[in-house]
């Protein structure tokens, strides 16, 4: 049997409703989610069940749906152009539907009395048909499916969500962002991402717990990721690889001011002062053993997707790539990153900043029915990349002198011929 993954207390589970909206629910033991209008379940259904599956909630409790099979739709001679929609032609009001959903009438009996009533059903075309039958579904059903917290699906749901807080990153963005970065389990590399830690969370999957993710922020406690929190990463895999530091300690020269770690033992007036000493202490030497990890350098990429401006952040931690590093910076738009390519080309410790920008259309895939999507986002940012490498003012060009091929008797006839003024040569006869 498949060792699928499972829904374990305290996760945050992705859910599609019928209309295909997703929402983030999270599943704590012995409570009761709630799922927008679709009503609520106990938690404890889920838990321990392998993601993909179908729900349907009844009573507060979760009844699997069977699984459905693609049926291919028949094209008739049927048109819709006979169709006229107006207010009397569907019988069954508001009022009566309302009564129907109070009385615990099934979904799928108050969708066939409508069509039973609908006065020009018949005369729709079958993908009308289809269509009308999937837009009563997703209004009256009380169905989700469980998806599972992939960075594909994550990233997807935060972008329809609110594109802004990840700075317009979409799913193929990002995987572009960690191939240029060249992202490995092992590695050490260096992020700054206000994207709501959607660049941590894609770097955390790929190292896999082992490695050294050092994030520069703006805030002088540790950086919020709410989407490092969908992952549902054990704890301590992130503990192990992430490390946060501000703008402020990244400095050299920064001068700690905090209260006293150390104070003489007949100073002491309680254990919960010592207590509160010792998770100082403990901070203390967590902040100096976090710069001395960003000191030593050696980082194999730097990642930024910022809302600061790109050069200055690349000015401030170039220093403390190794060589070879590759560095990658994405913004939603184009100018900050033409002018930092402008100014990288003419520096002499970077290779070839290159500028691209993704593009992605979705299809919607039905036998009969394959074509784009109408609706699509119109751009998921743009992305510099380029390549750190140490500038040595003593080195010098080398010229490989080539050697040519001695020449055959009737080459070198040739060249003799050619080489006379046309005036000098012997006229044919």
């Amino acid at each position: 049997m498949l060792n699928l993954p499972k829904i374990q207390p305290g996760h945050n589970v992705l859910v599609r409703q019928p209309n295909g909206d997703v929402r983030s629910i999270k599943v704590d033991r012995d409570s009761i989610v709630t799922v927008g209008r679709l009503g609520s379940f106990y938690a404890n259904e889920l838990i321990g069940q392998p993601y993909g599956f179908s729900y349907e909630m009844v009573n507060k409790q979760l009844k699997i749906l069977p699984v459905r099979t693609l049926e291919e739709v028949e094209d008739t001679d049927a048109t819709n152009e006979l169709i006229n929609d107006g207010e009397f032609v569907q019988p069954l009001t508001l009022d009566e539907i309302q009564t129907l959903k109070q009385s615990g009438v099934h979904a799928s009996e108050i969708i066939k009395r409508q069509i039973e009533q609908h006065a020009n059903y018949s005369l729709k075309t079958e993908y009308s048909k289809d269509k009308y039958k999937k837009r009563k579904e997703a209004k009256y059903s009380k169905s989700f499916i469980t998806i599972e917290p992939t960075m594909h699906n994550v990233c997807d749901y935060w972008f329809n969500k609110d594109q802004n807080r990840i700075r317009d990153i979409r799913p193929d963005t990002l995987s572009q962002m960690l191939a240029m970065a060249n992202v490995l389990p092992g590695g050490r590399y260096l992020a700054v991402d206000d994207a709501s830690g959607l660049v941590a969370a894609a770097i955390l999957e790929r190292m896999g717990g082992s490695g050294t993710l050092l994030t520069v922020c703006d805030t002088d406690s540790p950086p919020a990721y709410p989407v490092v929190a969908n992952m549902n990463f054990p704890t301590e895999m992130v503990q192990s690889v992430l490390k946060s530091l501000n703008w402020a300690t990244s400095e050299q020269h920064y001068v700690s001011v905090h209260a006293p770690v150390e104070i003489p033992a007949d100073e002491i007036r309680s254990d919960r002062q010592k207590t509160r000493l010792r998770k100082r202490k403990v901070a203390h030497e967590l902040l100096e053993n976090t710069r001395e990890e960003l000191f030593a350098g050696e980082f194999e990429a730097l990642m930024v997707a910022s809302q600061y401006e790109p050069s200055g952040i690349i000015d401030r931690l170039v220093p403390y790539l190794a060589g070879s590093a590759s560095i990658v910076v994405h913004s939603p738009h184009s100018q900050p990153l033409v002018d930092l390519q402008n100014k990288l080309r003419n520096a002499p410790g970077f290779l070839g900043p290159s500028l691209t920008e993704g593009w992605l259309r979705k299809y919607q895939v039905l036998p009969g029915r394959t074509h784009p999507t109408m609706n699509s986002s119109g751009s998921g940012g743009y992305i510099l990349h380029v390549i750190k490498v140490y500038d040595d003012p003593t080195a010098s060009s080398v010229i490989i002198s080539r050697s040519k091929k001695p020449k055959t008797d009737t080459e070198q006839t040739l060249d003799s011929s050619e080489a006379t003024p046309p005036s000098l040569r012997p006229s044919s006869p």
